[in-house]
């Protein structure tokens, strides 16, 4: 693979280039990892910033509904979007369906927008162990937004925070009291909080439900990257399309004040320490899939289980062996 040509094409906005870099970024194969890394660094000059979102919520939240609404709104003020769609891989079979594209059926044909599923596979916390990597390419290619929607499963998808500028929680209706509200984890990352389905016989139980969570967001400790009125609670129907614009200039709004204070580029450098960090713990991880690794930890877990060794001193031995020093 010509890593050269296919960098030149990214930055042209060539959207099969694009996909194509997914694909190999994607790729475990340690001569496709390497050729990742090298396309990586050398998009590293474009210097293109993407407005990087990031939605979460419990699955049948319309996150699906909520990104082809919102995506085509953006789209219809210029702006070009990019959408992230990570689906949960079977724990049996490993397999996903990456239907996503299917879901936003308008958008996915819409020429200012690129939709991009990948599978979660065996990594924890909402995203693929990639799409932080998948981000960056898609504003190699200048993207103007990258929404990047989780798997879906709830309060322990607080990964998204560290790779994206705002934390958006998409809400059902009556989805849980306001107690729910002053839970930590994922709460307590959320830059906004959407109720969806603020129409119809759900416009009432979806008012009541932004009062609580907005009570329930004053009761949080303030954070230093906010501004006054942030965390905030609000409706959207995205079916219907409202509320969609009024949402979108909170966004830009609590953008535009990170960027002026100085808390956008700090929390943009405290994201890439947090991802150096990580791609050291994963490689010291990688040594121990090798067959070697496999073989040694085979032997002692059978040592183990007949009690000729401890599990502490086994540990020990495997990581003196293969993890390094």
């Amino acid at each position: 693979m010509d890593i050269t040509d296919l960098r030149d094409r990214i930055i042209n906005r060539d959207r099969r280039a694009l996909a194509r870099a997914i694909t190999l970024i994607e790729s475990s194969r340690p001569d496709h990892r390497a050729q990742a890394a090298e396309l990586m660094e050398a998009l590293k000059t474009t210097d293109r910033q993407a407005i990087r979102i990031g939605l979460s919520g419990t699955p049948g939240v319309g996150k699906s509904t909520f990104i082809e609404s919102f995506g085509t709104m953006l789209t219809e003020q210029g702006l070009r979007v990019a959408v992230l769609a990570v689906d949960p891989s079977s724990a049996r079979s490993g397999g996903s369906i990456l239907g996503d594209k299917t879901r936003m059926e308008n958008l996915s044909r819409n020429p200012n927008a690129f939709i991009r599923p990948s599978p979660s596979q065996t990594h924890l916390g909402g995203v693929a162990r990639r799409t932080r990597e998948a981000v960056a390419l898609c504003e190699a290619a200048g993207f103007d937004v990258v929404l990047i929607e989780t798997v879906g499963v709830g309060q322990s998808e607080t990964v998204v925070a560290e790779m994206s500028d705002l934390f958006i929680l998409l809400l059902a209706p009556a989805g849980g009291d306001e107690l729910q509200g002053v839970k930590r984890g994922i709460m307590e990352m959320a830059d906004i909080i959407l109720v969806n389905k603020a129409d119809g016989d759900l416009k009432a139980v979806a008012t009541r439900t932004c009062s609580d969570y907005a009570g329930a967001l004053r009761l949080l400790r303030k954070r230093p990257q906010d501004p006054e009125g942030f965390p905030k609670a609000m409706m959207v129907s995205a079916l219907h399309e409202e509320g969609l614009r009024k949402a979108w200039e909170e966004m830009t709004t609590l953008i535009s004040w990170r960027r002026e204070t100085g808390h956008f580029d700090g929390r943009r450098a405290e994201q890439a320490r947090y991802w150096f960090e990580q791609e050291v713990r994963q490689g010291l991880l990688a040594r121990l899939e090798t067959p070697e690794a496999r073989l040694a930890m085979s032997d002692y877990a059978t040592r183990v289980a007949e009690g000729t060794v401890t599990p502490t001193v086994a540990a020990r031995a495997v990581l003196d062996a293969f993890g390094g020093n």
